[in-house]
């Protein structure tokens, strides 16, 4: 099968929804699909305000039809709402192509809490972009409802996977730091709730991996807290698995892949009871989940790093990868007089 895939979100940015979909690509691949990916890096673009690492494309929509046309896929996934996600189901919608995609990411609640945008304003958006799809790929059994409640149609199951050779047990990596250490993985910015953790009273040491728009502000105003700044491949790894505890304070995040990845490396968890942790790590072996996140990180402190690992190890990127592909839709499934009926 030829798959295009079209994502605002692709290298060099660094995040979950980049790991996922170069993960699928690679194993799609692997199993005989041909991919290619519409993303930034093929168009002249700007930087996404407040998120300078984000590229947007600027007017890509004749590149990107010129290329589904030279490609000739058999689907079109399209993963993103951004500039290339918009211009990807306009030129579908158009030639009355099926198209499925996929939400990742709450941009109704970044925004809202950004610039005061109501997060109802937000979801009307997005559902008129999704509800055009054949399907909407979700991560977690809460997000489907939530979603689905909020009138989004065609929802399915799409979960995500870890790899647990490069994502291990191991020690040694934060020697030096007084223990216990608690430690967050991810994007530094306001809708992460980072705050939420660097302020409890703990005792040991708090550890922020990664980088974004408020490491800066965070690193002075939490002097103690050590920011160790954007990791990848091993240095990440051997930084995740030397942490005590993980502690993961995001209400808004669709899934969380770093919390498989904690798992992997036998570090427990320490989460809110939303969307997300209570699909992924809802299992008193492996995390706590606490509207008291103090009180959580403290609890998950005592619990087994091998059955971390070991419930790790039955989340594969293979099953992820099948369970994509049988929500792929055949590319002329939709007939064109239903494709150009209704809002655009």
């Amino acid at each position: 099968m030829r798959l295009l895939l079209a994502t605002d979100a692709w290298y060099p940015q660094v995040n979950g929804v980049v790991r996922t979909l170069a993960r699928m690509r690679d194993e799609l691949t692997a199993t005989g699909f041909t991919v290619e990916v519409v993303a930034p890096d093929g168009f002249r673009s700007i930087p996404c305000p407040t998120y300078p690492e984000i590229r947007l494309a600027l007017a890509p929509g004749r590149a990107i039809a010129a290329r589904i046309a030279a490609f000739a896929p058999d689907a079109i996934h399209i993963a993103t709402e951004g500039p290339i996600g918009q211009a990807t189901r306009r030129i579908c919608r158009k030639r009355g192509l099926a198209f499925t995609t996929s939400f990742h990411t709450r941009f109704p609640e970044y925004v809202e809490a950004r610039f005061g945008l109501p997060a109802r304003l937000g979801y009307s958006v997005l559902r008129r972009f999704h509800n055009a799809a054949s399907a909407v790929m979700v991560a977690t059994p809460s997000l489907r409802r939530e979603l689905e409640a909020r009138g989004f149609r065609n929802v399915v199951a799409w979960s995500r996977g870890v790899d647990t050779t490069l994502f291990r047990p191991q020690r040694g990596a934060l020697d030096g730091m007084e223990r216990p250490v608690f430690a967050y993985v991810g994007r530094v910015a306001v809708e992460k709730n980072i705050a939420a953790f660097l302020d409890l009273d703990l005792p040991g040491t708090k550890v922020v991996i990664g980088d974004g728009p408020q490491r800066a502000a965070l690193a002075r105003r939490y002097p103690d807290t050590r920011f160790l700044g954007t990791l990848q491949g091993e240095a990440l790894a051997a930084s995740f698995a030397d942490a005590d505890v993980f502690v993961f304070p995001s209400r808004t995040d669709t899934f969380g892949l770093v919390l498989l990845e904690a798992l992997a490396c036998g570090v427990p968890v320490a989460a809110y009871p939303v969307t997300g942790p209570i699909d992924v790590v809802n299992n008193p072996d492996i995390a706590v989940l606490d509207d008291d996140l103090g009180r959580a990180a403290l609890a998950a402190r005592h619990l087994s790093r091998d059955a971390c690992r070991s419930f790790a190890m039955n989340h594969s990127w293979s099953h992820t990868a099948r369970q994509f592909a049988a929500n792929l839709a055949p590319l002329r499934a939709v007939a064109t007089s239903q494709a150009n009926s209704g809002p655009a």
